[in-house]
């Protein structure tokens, strides 16, 4: 684990911001893409990246750190692991083997479906979600959506990335409940 002085620096926060790569039109034109296979190429970037993904959550209630597919699984499980958590995938319909509870949501540039298996947390535990890009909060949300139709406690959302122009903090809020966690914000569309 990194020093907390250095963790909170922003001289953290350009060095992770250096190991991104915009790719323009994709998934499709228009799109300016925030690739983090360079953050993950670095052993030092992917480490302070876990180190500052995890900080705000030690010590809390975390039960179980739910990660989306499929950027998310790249940092959720390492996060399950430091917190002493357990590992939920919620995946695209029709990838997970068991019975699944579904939930459809609006994309920036179109239509999903995530699932979950059913059973996969106990009532009143408490859940991280974790993906690399906040952008409108839809997959987020929809994450959201399935770990409380399981009676679970969003206790927060950690991402690599947030796109702070496409507003998706303000969907994720729900009562109040749940700490939005970012560590690098993109302000401009």
């Amino acid at each position: 684990m990194f020093e907390q002085d250095a963790l909170l620096s922003a001289q953290a926060t350009r060095y992770l911001q250096a190991h991104l790569r915009d790719v323009p039109d994709f998934p499709r034109p228009g799109i300016l893409f925030k690739d983090i296979t360079p953050l993950l190429a670095e052993p030092r970037a992917f480490h302070m990246t876990l180190d500052l993904l995890v900080h705000p959550f030690i010590g809390r209630q975390i039960d179980a750190v739910i990660a989306i597919e499929s950027r998310g699984f790249l940092f959720g499980g390492a996060l399950a692991a430091r917190l002493n958590a357990s590992l939920v995938p919620v995946r695209k319909a029709g990838k997970l083997p068991a019975a699944v509870d579904r939930v459809a949501y609006a994309l920036e540039y179109g239509e999903a479906e995530l699932e979950m298996h059913k059973g996969s947390l106990r009532p009143g535990a408490h859940v991280l979600i974790v993906d690399d890009v906040l952008a409108t909060g839809g997959t987020a949300a929809a994450a959201a959506t399935l770990a409380r139709g399981q009676h679970a406690i969003v206790a927060g959302f950690a991402f690599v990335i947030e796109l702070d122009a496409l507003l998706g903090r303000s969907r994720l809020a729900h009562d109040g409940e749940a700490q939005v966690h970012a560590l690098i914000h993109v302000t401009s569309p």
